[in-house]
C-alpha cells in the first residue's frame, strides 16, 4: 500500500504529489500517456505564459464567477508564488509588455524536466500508459499495456484535466466514473475558443490573416487585442478574451480604428469626391488595411456611406457558435463545488481529492489557467497531506 496516488501528470497533478511528497508520504504519480505534462508542453510551443504580472485582486477577478472559491488557494499560490515556484526549479522568468510573465527560455521543456527530476529526488514513483477505469472495492483500477492492474492508496488525487485537447490526455472520460459513482457534474463547455463563421467565398484569400489592434466587445466584456480570420471562423487571444460572454449569448462586436475618434472618420469621407466607391472610401478614408476592409465587406458592403464610419468603430461579428470542445484551449463546467470539501476532497468518496480543471471553474488565457491549476492542486495536496495524518478510528 502507498500513501497518495495522484492520477494525472499535468502542473496540477504534479504540484499536489510534491506537496505530499514534502510532507514524507509515499507518492506515486500515473498518468495515461507515455510522457507526463503533454498540454504544458503544447502550452509553451508558443511560450509557456506561466502567470501574470498585476496587482493581486486585479489578478484573482479574472477567474469571476469562481473567484470566490479559489481566492483561498490563490491567496496561499498566487502570480507572485508562481514566479519564486519557477525560479526555484532553476527558470529565470521575464515580464513582457502586457504583463504575461514567461520562462526566460520561452519554452516548458526545462521547467518540466527540472520538476520531474526534483519529484524523483523526493522518492515520488511514476507510471505512463496507466489509464484510470474507477474503482474495485477501495482500490484504483488502471488498464496498462500489462492489462488489467491495481493500486492500493490510503488517499487519491484525481487531476484528469477538463475536455479540451484529448489527444494530451484531458479527454474527460473521467466523467462517467465519477457520475456512476452519484457525483453531480457540471456540463463541459468549451473556453477560450474560436468561433465558426459562415465565410463567403470572398474571404477565402484572407484566411489565415490577422486583424490587429482593434477592440472587441462581447457584453460586459472589452478587449484590446488581435484576432486571426482562419478558413473555420474567427480565433486568437482577442477572441478568447471575450469568448465567454459569446458563448453565453453576447454578440461581437468589433472597434476597426480604436485609435481614430469617429468624427475624423467623418470628417475624411466628407473629403472624398462624392462618387468615391466603397473600397476607395475604405481604403482612403478610414485607411484600413486589406483584412480589415475583407471584414467589412463581410458584414456591413451595403452600408449606407453616412454610416460606414460608425460602422467601422461598432462592426457585428456574425458567427455560428464556438468551434468544438477538443479544439478549446480550456472548458468550463467539471466538479461543483458543492461536491467537494473545503480541501477539495470528494463528499462522497473520503480521501479522493480533485484538482485543476477538472473543477468547474474557468478563467481566460493570459497565465490564469495555469496559476489556477498549480495553486488548486497545491491546495488538494494540503488537503491529502492533512487526511493522511490525521488518526484513524
Amino acid at each position: 500500500m502507498i500513501d497518495l496516488c495522484v492520477i494525472g501528470a499535468g502542473p496540477a497533478g504534479l504540484m499536489a504529489a510534491e506537496v505530499a511528497a514534502d510532507a514524507g508520504f509515499s507518492v506515486v504519480i500515473v498518468d495515461a500517456k507515455p510522457s507526463f505534462g503533454r498540454k504544458l508542453l503544447m502550452a509553451g510551443k508558443s511560450g509557456l505564459n506561466l502567470t501574470k504580472d498585476e496587482p493581486f485582486r486585479d489578478f484573482t477577478a479574472a477567474f469571476d464567477q469562481a473567484e470566490s472559491w479559489l481566492l483561498p488557494m490563490l491567496t496561499k499560490f498566487g502570480n507572485a508564488e508562481v514566479c519564486t515556484w519557477a525560479q526555484a526549479l532553476g527558470q529565470e522568468v521575464f515580464t513582457g509588455s502586457s504583463g504575461r510573465v514567461f520562462p526566460k527560455t520561452m519554452k516548458a521543456s526545462p521547467l518540466l524536466r527540472a520538476w520531474l527530476l526534483r519529484l524523483a529526488d523526493k522518492g515520488v514513483q511514476f507510471k505512463t500508459r496507466w489509464k484510470w477505469d474507477g474503482w474495485t472495492g477501495t482500490d484504483l483500477r488502471f488498464q496498462t499495456p500489462d492489462g488489467p492492474k491495481s493500486i492500493t492508496a490510503r488517499a487519491c488525487i484525481l487531476a484528469l484535466g477538463g475536455a479540451s485537447w484529448p489527444k494530451l490526455g484531458s479527454d474527460g472520460t473521467w466523467n462517467t466514473i465519477l457520475s456512476d459513482a452519484g457525483i453531480t457534474i457540471a456540463p463541459f463547455k468549451p473556453a477560450n475558443m474560436g468561433f465558426t463563421v459562415n465565410w463567403s467565398s470572398y474571404m477565402k484569400p484572407y484566411f489565415g490573416a490577422p486583424v490587429k489592434t482593434v477592440q472587441l466587445t462581447a457584453g460586459n466584456a472589452t478587449q484590446r487585442a488581435d484576432f486571426i480570420i482562419s478558413s473555420k471562423g474567427i480565433e486568437g487571444s482577442g477572441i478568447y478574451a471575450v469568448s465567454h460572454n459569446m458563448r453565453e449569448g453576447a454578440k461581437l462586436v468589433v472597434d476597426l480604428l480604436p485609435d481614430t475618434d469617429i468624427a475624423i472618420l467623418q470628417d475624411r469621407i466628407n473629403r472624398l469626391p462624392k462618387k468615391s466607391s466603397g473600397s476607395s472610401i475604405l481604403r482612403k478614408a478610414l485607411r484600413l488595411d486589406p483584412a480589415k476592409a475583407a471584414l467589412f465587406n463581410e458584414f456591413a458592403r451595403n452600408t449606407p456611406l453616412s454610416e460606414i464610419a460608425r460602422t467601422a468603430k461598432a462592426l457585428p461579428i456574425e458567427h455560428a457558435g464556438p468551434r468544438p470542445i477538443e479544439e478549446a484551449i480550456s472548458t468550463a463546467g467539471g466538479i461543483p463545488r458543492t461536491e467537494l470539501t473545503d480541501h477539495l476532497m470528494l463528499h462522497k468518496k473520503p480521501g479522493v481529492f480533485c484538482a485543476g480543471e477538472m473543477l468547474d471553474w474557468e478563467a481566460p488565457t493570459g497565465g490564469y489557467l495555469i496559476t489556477g491549476c498549480l495553486a488548486t492542486g497545491r491546495w488538494a495536496g494540503q488537503g491529502a497531506v492533512t487526511y493522511l495524518a490525521a488518526p484513524k478510528a
